[in-house]
């Protein structure tokens, strides 16, 4: 499988990364390990995982993604065959099971977080550490517009960089990266750490299908190619859409038919449900599957650096991966971006 080096850091990672959200909710111990086993088989040296996870998130279930990795690393011994990735939980009243709902991006909570962490994943470094969300108000999971009625006190990136630049001295997290940040956060993460020598962020971990292609304007993918900032794209199903299942089967099992359908709205608006039917009806009558053609497009596009997928099967795990073998012609890439410029970004 293809290997990317992220932003300038040393990670060297598949391109094909192993999301593992599902573990401990659509997914058992068992199967998360069977997971695992089956990427490093398949290329994948990747693994992301996040401290709130798994999803939906619950007070019940928090942590367990983190120690089904864990468990798997200890059995295996592999951990030096992985590039492991994990996440800091942004504020939000609404998880006030993490650290009594005052979680915020300051040292305190950084560095609770990642004792946490390391302590689930039964290890003694991280190689990439993200901030799952910005600390300072901007629109994120779903709100499509930047409100500034909702400002709110924020920590400042410069002490957020300051205290993951501790952690890096204590050997703790290697290298450091964003996930649902804006351009100008990116900038901002870039020019603190270039002006007061604190770490630089390598990646950011951003949606990204056929359904949400935001990142492709220059407010994003010209300032990551500038800034050497690499993508790692997340949710390029849209949930399970562009697999057709629920278009097929509107109550297939998924995590859009056994969550609430409030936790995810965005995936159940009218427009993305017109452009999925439009999607997989192109695919089809190309002789693909959906989940391949959405997919391929992913991995195809040049400013991704690594795609998250993520499975609650086996055999859902081998056709995301084999789907790096499909190759889009020119017909079904202009027929896409016809799909697109009609029905734009719908699920963003």
């Amino acid at each position: 499988m293809k290997r990317v080096l992220l932003g300038a850091s040393k990670l060297e990672v598949s391109s094909i990364c192993l999301g593992t959200m599902t573990f401990g909710e659509q997914n058992s111990e068992a199967e998360a390990h069977g997971q695992l086993d089956y990427a490093l088989e398949r290329g994948i040296n990747f693994i992301d995982t996040a401290e709130m996870y798994p999803v939906m998130p619950r007070a019940a279930t928090q942590g367990s993604t983190e120690r089904f990795i864990g468990s798997w690393l200890k059995k295996s011994g592999k951990r030096g065959q992985v590039v492991l990735a994990t996440k800091v939980a942004g504020p939000n009243p609404a998880l006030h099971w993490i650290r009594g709902g005052k979680n915020n991006l300051d040292a305190v909570n950084i560095r609770a977080a990642v004792d946490a962490s390391l302590q689930r994943l039964q290890t003694d470094y991280i190689d990439l550490y993200q901030i799952h969300w910005p600390s300072r108000n901007v629109p994120v999971f779903g709100a499509t517009a930047f409100d500034p009625v909702k400002e709110r006190p924020d920590v400042a990136i410069e002490e957020t960089l300051a205290a993951l630049a501790e952690l890096i001295d204590a050997g703790k997290i290697r290298n450091v990266g964003v996930s649902n940040e804006s351009a100008w956060g990116v900038c901002e993460y870039v020019k603190q750490a270039e002006m007061k020598g604190l770490p630089r962020i390598a990646t950011i971990q951003n949606l990204y299908n056929l359904t949400a292609r935001g990142f492709e304007t220059s407010l994003l993918d010209e300032t990551c190619m500038r800034a050497n900032v690499s993508l790692l794209a997340y949710s390029p199903l849209s949930f399970g859409q562009l697999s057709g299942k629920y278009l097929d089967n509107p109550n297939a099992h998924g995590r859009l038919t056994i969550f609430p359908p409030n936790w995810s709205p965005r995936y159940l608006r009218p427009p993305v449900l017109q452009a999925v039917k439009e999607y997989v009806g192109l695919a089809r009558a190309n002789g693909m599957t959906p989940a391949q053609m959405a997919l391929a497009w992913c991995y195809s596009r040049w400013f991704v650096a690594s795609t998250i997928i993520g499975a609650t099967t086996l055999a859902q795990l081998k056709e995301n991966i084999d789907a790096a073998q499909a190759t889009l012609s020119d017909d079904v890439v202009e027929a896409i971006n016809a799909i697109h410029t009609r029905i734009t970004n719908p699920g963003q």
